[in-house]
């Protein structure tokens, strides 16, 4: 299984909102690629979420020291 790469998400956000603001896309593509933004965004705040429990977890660690 590839592992979510966060950086990579972002960009192709971005590529995908470039091409929905352009507006040069038919109806179907602008749908496939509203689902693959909304998908992308999902998993990126999944792993969001994942970042700020990790460094809450070391914050919670070292203050206990």
């Amino acid at each position: 299984m590839n592992e979510f790469n966060f950086e990579a998400a972002i960009k192709r956000l971005e590529e995908i909102n470039d091409k929905l603001s352009s507006g040069s896309e038919s109806l179907d593509d602008s749908m496939k690629l509203f689902e693959e933004g909304l998908q992308l965004i999902q998993k990126s705040d999944k792993k969001l979420k994942g970042f700020e429990t990790s460094i809450n977890e070391l914050i919670d660690k070292y203050q206990g020291e």
